[in-house]
């Protein structure tokens, strides 16, 4: 029977398609979706059994129309980006509480990650690039960028981050899948160098081009790292916030992927992915120079459309 659950929204990442529903009291919610939905349901009982702080899953299986179907326990109905939008109080300034909320939750799922780090060769290193970055729809839609230069930096990066563990990885952490207790959407999951997921969490923000609603500042952004800096000193004697700059650059392709528009009418999301291409190399640059990244250098979307007279901007 369906009818004590209510449709929260249709699912669109996952090529089989599906819903998201929740049932009346919102303690539970149920899931549709084909063999990456499994996979991920899979994957959540493992984190479970590892003490990493996310949703149990109660019961799974396949509907009569053949979609598979996972049910889970609620963390909440909000998530700290919907808690940052609302307490904007005529500013764009993140709360604070959001900050401690999300060093509070990245410091439990960073002692998890810890606890369960294996060892990494160069070659797995490679793979997460790979991965986490996709490498292959990016160059396949930019083929401009598969290049020597872009190849040496990601082999800098490789081997910069040479001796870090990895750990079983979220790969899309960010405010929107983070709640007060715990992580949700782990469809992109993987193995990870330890820091990746956790420590991008505020750096990433201006990759969205301010539309996010909120900007996080210079002292928030220090005090989130230093926290979670504590807790990988304890656990593991190094601190993460040194591999900041290689994160960076990887995480700077994941978001180029499945931006080119196909359609030449829609001048908006032209106007994304020539944003997203400017933002991949402005990292490129800084992390070629410098070997670090300061994301408050970034252009916002606007100040990109009116500096390069592109049209299209809504």
């Amino acid at each position: 029977m369906m009818d004590d659950w209510h449709v929260v929204k249709r699912r669109t990442a996952d090529p089989a398609g599906g819903a998201v529903y929740v049932n009346d009291d919102v303690t539970r919610y149920r899931r549709t979706g084909g063999e990456a939905l499994a996979a991920e349901a899979a994957y959540q009982r493992q984190l479970t059994e590892l003490g990493y702080p996310v949703p149990r899953v109660l019961d799974d299986g396949t509907t009569d129309d053949g979609h598979v179907f996972v049910v889970e326990e609620s963390l909440g109905e909000r998530s700290l980006h919907d808690m940052a939008l609302e307490s904007l109080d005529g500013t764009r300034a993140l709360s604070d509480t959001v900050v401690d909320l999300a060093a509070e939750v990245g410091g439990r799922l960073l002692r998890a990650q810890a606890a369960h780090a294996v060892p990494a060769d160069l070659q797995a290193l490679r793979a997460w690039v790979h991965t986490a970055g996709w490498t292959d729809i990016v160059f396949a839609e930019n083929p401009d960028l598969d290049n020597p230069r872009v190849r040496a930096a990601l082999e800098r990066a490789v081997d910069q981050l040479a001796g870090v563990p990895l750990v079983p990885g979220h790969l899309d952490y960010g405010l929107p899948n983070v709640l007060p207790v715990g992580v949700i959407d782990w469809q992109h999951h993987g193995l990870v160098p330890l820091g990746y997921d956790t420590a991008l969490a505020l750096e990433i923000v201006p990759f969205k081009g301010g539309t996010k609603g909120y900007l996080t500042s210079a002292e928030q952004r220090r005090w989130y790292l230093e926290t979670l800096n504590a807790v990988a000193r304890a656990t593991t004697g190094q601190p993460i916030s040194q591999h900041l700059a290689p994160f960076l650059l990887v995480k700077a392709l994941f978001f180029l992927a499945l931006m080119k528009p196909t359609d030449p009418a829609r001048t908006d999301k032209h106007l994304k992915w020539h944003y997203r291409r400017h933002l991949f190399m402005e990292v490129l640059e800084q992390y070629e120079r410098t070997r670090a990244v300061d994301t408050a250098r970034f252009l916002t979307l606007d100040d990109f459309a009116a500096r390069h007279g592109i049209p299209g901007h809504p």
